[in-house]
């Protein structure tokens, strides 16, 4: 099974918006989700800070700043 996972922070309204896209897909194209708060790594946070939130598929950096559900499919579908 594919993992996708999540670099958010917690009250921001853009990794709110990509959990639910993630979510929605995650039902039409099963994968595991790992959700981790940035915050609660200094060495992630000092790296992807200007860049939340960011999506990795199968350990590739698929986006970041917003996610695009289509994209994300077809990410799913070929990856």
């Amino acid at each position: 099974m594919k993992e996708v996972v999540l670099y958010s922070k917690p009250d921001c309204c853009l990794c709110d918006e990509a959990l639910k896209i993630l979510d929605r897909v995650q039902k039409m194209f099963p994968f595991v989700l790992r959700k981790i708060d940035i915050l609660t790594d200094r060495g992630l946070y000092d790296q992807f800070k200007d860049e939340i939130p960011v999506v990795f598929i199968q350990s590739r950096k698929a986006f970041k700043y917003r996610i695009d559900e289509s994209k994300l499919i077809r990410l799913l579908r070929f990856s």
